[in-house]
């Protein structure tokens, strides 16, 4: 049994990665549905949260059928990131998670995410300090380094646990790499078979299918597997990993009713906590993903796209799973 603090995870959990505009509350609940074992908000800017940014805050708004579930926060500067943390750990959630690990520009560039990984002396030092601020578990999540020539994580991972964190996930790039090439898991495998740690490590890059899931769990040993984009559009790879674990068989993708069903549930989701306006914008990012490779597809995702008419997005989801076969999308 695989656990953060006192939370039970199961014997091999699989994590929703924290990803700005993706992990939102309507996203969580499908993937949630489909088996993820611990889920992220959206990282939340430890600025906007001391300043009470309303964009911030909403962030925090969490779920009890999304237990467990992380607030995920992000900063440069120590003293606003310790606030920050008080402040989520008023919202309820389960633990804390320090994102040290995002590469783009306008977080890096100014000092928080990745940007720590150049710093590691700031980063135990905020950690201890968030530590400190919070009775919740904090875990970390970040990457290998910042470069090919500052690839510390081994020694960064000790630190980090000596001074407190429960838990540890590990992209295998580094900051220059961005989400470029293949991510390296052999640095990650050195974190957890260092005799060490005693903190469950959680690999996350490139994993997209079952096959790969067990591959690397057999070959690397982590405790769990986070996954990110992979899961855009698939919240089904969750269960699908699952069953190919348990059983060693490949279960079948979903039909084109599963996958108009579960976008309609994702839209409806939107809808109720964004509100109609929001809800129908940045819902539009999400139908590529859902129908990809469906042949013929554009006229209709055109229509969901332009559409501000809630009822027509919900005519043209029932026209997609009308007019078209299951044996078209997967030929």
């Amino acid at each position: 049994m695989v656990k953060i603090a006192n939370i039970e995870l199961g014997e091999f959990p699989l994590l929703l990665a924290p990803m700005e505009d993706v992990s939102d509350p309507p996203f969580r609940k499908v993937c949630k549905a489909n088996g993820a074992d611990l889920m992220y908000t959206e990282f939340i800017s430890s600025e906007g949260l001391i300043r009470d940014a309303a964009k911030s805050v909403q962030k925090l708004d969490i779920f009890d059928y999304e237990r467990p579930i992380g607030i995920q926060i992000f900063g440069s500067d120590i003293d606003s990131m310790r606030e920050a943390a008080i402040v989520s750990s008023q919202a309820g959630p389960d633990l804390i998670d320090i994102n040290y690990g995002c590469p783009v520009k306008n977080v890096a560039c100014k000092g928080a995410g990745a940007a720590l990984l150049r710093d590691i002396p700031k980063m135990v030092k905020m950690t201890e300090e968030i530590v400190k601020a919070t009775n919740l578990p904090v875990t970390v999540k970040t990457r290998l380094g910042w470069d090919e020539n500052t690839k510390y994580i081994v020694e960064t991972a000790e630190r980090l646990q000596d001074i407190g964190i429960q838990a540890l996930s590990i992209h295998g790039r580094t900051r220059v790499q961005m989400y470029k090439g293949e991510a390296d898991w052999t640095l990650i495998g050195e974190v957890k078979n260092n005799p060490r740690m005693k903190i469950p490590i959680f690999g996350n890059g490139d994993i997209d299918s079952p096959q790969k899931a067990l591959e690397y769990r057999n070959k690397y040993g982590i405790d769990g597997i986070m996954i990110g984009r992979a899961s855009i559009g698939y919240p089904w790879i969750f269960n699908e990993i699952k069953h190919y674990m348990a059983t060693g068989e490949t279960l079948p993708g979903p039909t084109l009713e599963e996958r108009v069903e579960v976008c309609r549930q994702h839209f409806t989701h939107s809808l109720e906590w964004k509100g109609e306006k929001l809800g129908i914008f940045e819902m539009r990012r999400h139908y590529t993903n859902y129908f990809r490779g469906l042949p013929h597809f554009k006229p209709l995702r055109m229509k969901l796209v332009q559409s501000e008419d809630i009822q027509e997005i919900y005519d043209t989801l029932d026209e997609i799973a009308a007019t078209m076969s299951y044996e078209e999308v997967t030929t």
